[in-house]
Parts: structure tokens; C-alpha cells; sequence
């Protein structure tokens, strides 16, 4: 068991430390997206590319907030140090369940200025490189703190109800539920910035088909902070969207970047 917990620690460290500086995603991934009720729900945190990632342990120190939301309604999952599958939740009631998972603040070095160029061109920041030189900032050996926020839906039972507004600082909010409305103008869903509407955002679409391939496209949002996902019957989907803001003064960070993510499927009707 100890081995086992050393090696969790061990493996999550190696891939959470340089995440962001690969523009890698970090997601939450049920073993099923839809589950009878009584049926053990149970997911697992991934950090990878293109919806391919490795699985990360539930380590506490981590997690800022760990939740199963449920109409408005959110109840705290506590785990055991280590655990994969990270979350296993035996007492999920019917209705559309909101998984949601906020880590801890940590942080990385970024030592060329190509490395963060890379970054900023991937996730579509534009005008970053004007304002980093305005401030004054280095273009090698500078640290950016980022913070995950993540949500996945899941049908249980029936799968009725809807997603809402979790109070994370940013997050992906589906418009509509993807286990029982009709998808055929795609999924609307709405990128939120500190409980606003953000506009112009970019979101990457990762859309994983049955056969286990990945496409990726990306969207930005409307002035309304909306976009309208095109899906299919039996893929499933991450969606991200990445904030990256100047540090408040006096950090020994100069960046922060939040990432929101969302996973869900669309069933075969």
C-alpha cells in the first residue's frame, strides 16, 4: 500500500509539474457516462493531450474543492490519499450528476520565452507578448501559477436536469443536457469568467469517437460568452477554455493562467 500511495505521489508530480508549459489539459473522465441508479459512479482525473492523458491519484494537498452537484445542490467527496479512480461515489441519486474538481494553485518556470510562445499561440492569446514587455517582465526565467477547474456530466438514472453555475472562477457551462435533449443544432454551452459571461473565448474542442480516434477543432464565443458545440451520437467530448491574466503585484509569479474543462458524452439514441 505504501509503494503503491510513494508511487501515485511520485507519478503526479512528474506530469502535474509541467502541464501547462506542454498546453497539456486536465479533465475528469467517468468509467461510464451514463450509469443505472444505485450504480457505482466512478471517475478518474487525467493530465494529457488530445483526450489521451495519464490517470492522476486523489492526493488532498492537491484539492482545492472535490463535488458532486446535483439539482443546485452540492455535496463534498472526500477520498483516500492515492486512490485511482480518483472519485468512486456510491450514493449518487437519479437525475444528471455535475462532477466538479478545483486543484490547488501551483506553479512553473518558463525558461525560454519560446516555451511560453507556444502557449499563448496554442490557447489564442493575442497582444500577451506587447503587455509582457509593457510590464517590464523577463523573457526567460519567469513563473506563471495556474489552477484547474474542472466539471464532467453524467447521467444517472434517468439522467434528468440540467448543468449550473458551480461559483468556479471560470468554468464551462452547458446550456443544455447532453443524456436527454435534442443535440441536433449541436450542444450550447457558455464559457463564464468570475460568474460573467466571457466573450471571445477560445474553446478547444477534443471530440473522441468510438473507435478511440480524436479530432480537435476549436470555436470562440459569442458576445453573449456562448458557443454551439457540433456533436455526435456515441463520441464523447472535453471541451477547454484557458483565462491567463498579469499576477497581482508583489507575487513571485508574474502570470496566472485557470483552466476550465468539461466532459460529457452524447448517447446513441
Amino acid at each position: 500500500m505504501q509503494s503503491r500511495l510513494f508511487c501515485s505521489i511520485l507519478c503526479a508530480g512528474l506530469t502535474l509539474g509541467s502541464a501547462p508549459l506542454l498546453s497539456h489539459e486536465f479533465w475528469i473522465e467517468p468509467e461510464k457516462y451514463q450509469v443505472d441508479s444505485g450504480e457505482p459512479l466512478v471517475a478518474r482525473l487525467r493530465n494529457g493531450q488530445e483526450f489521451n492523458g495519464a490517470e492522476q491519484p486523489y492526493l488532498d494537498h492537491r484539492i482545492a474543492r472535490f463535488e458532486v452537484m446535483q439539482s443546485k445542490a452540492a455535496a463534498p467527496y472526500h477520498g483516500r490519499m492515492g486512490d485511482m479512480p480518483a472519485f468512486t461515489g456510491d450514493a449518487v441519486g437519479d437525475g444528471l450528476a455535475v462532477l466538479i474538481h478545483q486543484t490547488q494553485p501551483q506553479t512553473l518556470t518558463y525558461d525560454t520565452w519560446e516555451e511560453f510562445q507556444a502557449f499563448i499561440d496554442h490557447k489564442g492569446f493575442e497582444g500577451v507578448r506587447p503587455q509582457h514587455e509593457a510590464l517590464g517582465l523577463p523573457k526567460a526565467g519567469f513563473t506563471e501559477q495556474y489552477t484547474r477547474h474542472a466539471k464532467a456530466l453524467v447521467a444517472v438514472g434517468s439522467g434528468q436536469g440540467s448543468d449550473s453555475n458551480t461559483g468556479l472562477e471560470t468554468e464551462i457551462l452547458a446550456l443544455a443536457n447532453p443524456y436527454t435533449d435534442d443535440l441536433a443544432n449541436g450542444l450550447p454551452v457558455r464559457v463564464l469568467y468570475q460568474g460573467a459571461p466571457r466573450p471571445q473565448a477560445q474553446v478547444e474542442i477534443f471530440s473522441r469517437a468510438p473507435d478511440g480516434t480524436v479530432s480537435v477543432t476549436t470555436q470562440l464565443t459569442d458576445p453573449q460568452g456562448e458557443a454551439s458545440i457540433p456533436v455526435a451520437p456515441g463520441h464523447d467530448y472535453l471541451l477547454d477554455a484557458v483565462v491567463l491574466r498579469p499576477a497581482p503585484k508583489g507575487k513571485d509569479y508574474v502570470w496566472e493562467s485557470l483552466w476550465a474543462s468539461l466532459t460529457f458524452a452524447v448517447p446513441i439514441r
